[in-house]
């Protein structure tokens, strides 16, 4: 069964590495929108790596770095058709509070 699903709800990123989403057992997810906008004065950095299950955030998975200007909206099309496995997870880190809002939609497949 394949469910579309909003996987990280509208937020803003905090600037710290933090799991944003991590794909229920027994089931992978596959990657369709992920959308980032830097609401102040920028540039601020963003960090995003894509980890399989028992795995950390490291240089290996790191698939996004990089740096927004004011008022970009950024559409990650390195993301986008990527797959997580079960348990899989997305981890995050902004440069800077309250400055980047991020979104994510995908297909969750049992």
């Amino acid at each position: 069964m394949v469910t579309a699903k909003n996987i990280i709800p509208s937020k803003f990123a905090e600037k710290a590495i933090t799991t944003q989403y991590t794909v229920p057992s027994k089931m992978m997810t596959v990657i369709d929108k992920f959308t980032v906008t830097l609401v102040i004065a920028g540039p601020v950095t963003l960090q995003i790596w894509l980890v399989s299950s028992g795995g950390a955030a490291a240089t290996s998975n790191l698939i996004v770095n990089r740096n927004l200007v004011t008022g970009e909206c950024y559409q990650c099309s390195e993301l986008v058709g990527h797959v997580l496995g079960a348990s899989g997870f997305i981890v995050t880190n902004a440069g800077a509070l309250n400055a980047l809002v991020i979104r994510a939609s995908g297909r969750e497949i049992t």
